[in-house]
């Protein structure tokens, strides 16, 4: 399983137009070969900063969507509204 966390910062004026855009893709992410899991969190003091975590089965499936026409389609659109560079982790889970 493979864990994506995406930090992006928003001009502020555009949070709400990035809103709309999660909100009628998430269903289409999630339902993307190898998406277990898809949510939208909110800094707690900077209401422009968001970050979106997913879960994925293999590291192969998260490139399969990267390549995607759907992806191809969210993420320019995300873009647009930035008003930092985004910053992206992923992670495996360990087993202690």
């Amino acid at each position: 399983m493979l864990i994506r966390i995406v930090r992006m910062t928003f001009r502020l004026e555009k949070t709400g137009e990035f809103l709309e855009i999660f909100r009628r893709s998430r269903p289409h992410i999630r339902a993307f070969d190898g998406c277990q899991h898809v949510e939208l969190l909110q800094d707690l003091h900077h209401p422009n900063i968001y970050s979106t975590y997913s879960l994925w089965e293999s590291e192969e499936h998260l490139n399969a969507y990267r390549g995607s026409a759907l992806f191809g389609q969210v993420w320019p659109a995300t873009n647009a509204h930035f008003a930092d560079k985004p910053q992206a982790w992923s992670y495996i889970a360990v087993s202690i």
